[in-house]
């Protein structure tokens, strides 16, 4: 059951909008930008997804915590956010897969949170102002103002080199469901462990290299393809990870890009990368696929998104590439594709734990590029059979 508390609590913005509350997970303070989720579902993903370092999380659903936390939906070995933003916390957990409370859960983890009314009015602040830093407080003895003075000094996301603070530190491997047809060098900027998973069923064995692997590194593998995944941060502040990149479409190998990823190739391809208002964060975004014009409802997470032509193919260092999605919310790029060299990427998340199941189709056409005649791929899968 999770535990009753009236310890009183507040969330203070930097512009000075403050919020108040009462205490739910740990107590004590935390610092972050403030976002929010537009998910019905899944805050146990939300909760564990690297990406979500040093933010802090509103939830726009009403009732959280109704199916408490099991042991089989965590996306990484933690909770990574900042901190946590909820309206009304569940009183029982009810699940036969629960193991504990969500309120349990974030006391274990350190992860200091609030349970507040607001929760509506906060998010037609944040997107009205844009994404903030902000702090949440328990039982503060200083002021709203001193408490804003501080949220003020905190970091910004702008210009912030998260990946590597999240991203393995060792290698490690994804056995193949069944027989394998692949070899895929994933370069772990923030991944997910769904997304392994995904491309494991499809007979893929998947090496998860560090955030800081170089491009000798990756080749070294000598991998059918290679993907890069989602992950915190400044996408401009991870030259190292544009480095390796380049490396490997220099090399030709297909690549595959999620997420951080898809503002990876942006950079590697010459194109620019800016910080959405408030982001896209949620399971529930509409994305269409400029191609054959079918829209997927996607699964989100991101502040970050690449500046590039909505007019027609563009040139870049590797031939010719053109913008392949876009979002129908506002208009932002969602997806590049190279047309001369075998490589693509999306903003959004095709493994959708949770969320919806649309997109999953990317990794299908990940592994048909990788199996592709007159790449190293096609050669290895017809000698494995």
């Amino acid at each position: 059951m999770t535990r009753a508390t009236t310890t009183p609590a507040v969330l203070v913005l930097e512009d000075g909008r403050a919020f108040h509350g009462t205490s739910y997970g740990a107590e004590g303070e935390t610092f972050g930008e403030m976002v929010f989720s537009t998910g019905m579902t899944g805050y146990q993903e939300t909760l564990t997804d690297p990406s979500y370092h040093r933010q802090i999380v509103a939830m726009t659903a009403p009732h959280i915590g109704n199916t408490g936390v099991n042991d089989e939906d965590p996306e990484s070995s933690r909770v990574w956010v900042a901190g946590y933003v909820v309206r009304e916390p569940a009183r029982v957990a009810s699940n036969w897969r629960s193991r504990r409370s969500l309120d349990e859960e974030l006391r274990a983890q350190g992860v200091v949170g609030i349970a507040m009314p607001g929760t509506r009015a906060l998010t037609r602040h944040l997107r009205e102002r844009g994404a903030m830093r902000a702090g949440v407080f328990t039982a503060p003895s200083a002021t709203v103002g001193e408490l804003a003075e501080r949220v003020r000094d905190s970091p910004s996301m702008l210009g912030a080199d998260l990946a590597r603070e999240v991203s393995t530190a060792e290698p490690y491997v994804v056995a193949a469901h069944g027989r394998k047809r692949f070899t895929v060098a994933a370069l772990d900027l923030g991944i997910k462990s769904m997304t392994p998973y995904r491309m494991a069923e499809r007979g893929c064995e998947v090496h998860v290299l560090p955030a800081g692997s170089t491009a000798a590194d990756i080749l070294a593998l000598d991998p059918d393809g290679v993907f890069l995944s989602n992950g915190p941060g400044d996408p401009a502040a991870a030259d190292y990870a544009v480095e390796a990149l380049t490396g490997v479409l220099d090399a030709g190998r297909p690549v595959f890009g999620i997420c951080f990823g898809n503002q990876i190739l942006g950079r590697a391809l010459g194109l620019g990368t800016y910080k959405l208002a408030y982001g896209h964060r949620g399971v529930n975004q509409p994305v269409q696929d400029r191609r054959t014009g079918k829209v997927d409802i996607s699964a989100h997470n991101h502040g970050f998104a690449v500046r590039a032509p909505l007019d027609g193919p563009f040139d870049t260092p590797y031939g010719r590439a053109e913008v392949s999605h876009v979002n129908l919310n506002d208009g932002c790029v969602e997806g590049l594709r190279l047309l001369d060299r075998p490589a693509f990427s999306v903003q959004y998340h095709p493994e959708a734990a949770a969320g919806p199941h649309d997109a999953a189709g990317l990794f299908d056409e990940f592994c048909a590029l990788m199996a592709r005649p007159g790449t190293t791929a096609k050669a290895e899968a017809d000698k494995r059979g």
